[in-house]
């Protein structure tokens, strides 16, 4: 029972969750505003503004820097995957939820003569530049203010 106390105990960690939550709650807001409707899958929901992908990552490198140092190995370890996840997040990501885009107008031509998909792909998947730059700087933002 004491390594999940431990766990809960993390403050890495949990900085780390409530970026990702203020992100994901923020997507939800932003929804709201926007189209005047609560969608409360945008909770979990992947792509949008801010992403909480980089909000999540960064909080980690903040704390971890924070706690073992800037100039830590565990730092320098979290920095390298927490910009492969960014990057992933703007890159492959993205480029899956355009294709996904692109499938669906396809299959939206194509099902008037003989095929009928019951579902659409998934578009919103990944980010684009800014909204992984706006999660990365909240992320920093309330890791530096938690530790």
């Amino acid at each position: 029972m004491y390594a999940v106390e431990s766990i809960f105990r993390n403050e890495v960690l949990r900085t780390s969750i409530l970026a990702w939550f203020v992100a994901q709650l923020s997507k939800m807001i932003l929804v709201l505003i926007q189209s005047k409707r609560m969608d409360f899958s945008r909770l979990i929901g992947s792509g949008g503004m801010p992403s909480s992908h980089s909000a999540f990552v960064m909080a980690m490198c903040v704390g971890v820097g924070e706690q073992m140092g800037y100039d830590s190995a565990f730092f320098g370890a979290c920095l390298v995957i927490g910009l492969i996840v960014m990057y992933d997040a703007a890159g492959v990501r993205r480029a899956a939820g355009k294709q996904a885009a692109v499938l669906n107008k396809i299959i939206e031509e194509i099902e008037h003569d003989e095929l009928h998909f019951e579902e659409r792909l998934k578009e919103l998947l990944g980010h684009t530049p800014i909204e992984v730059l706006v999660g990365a700087i909240l992320g920093i933002v309330i890791a530096l203010i938690r530790m």
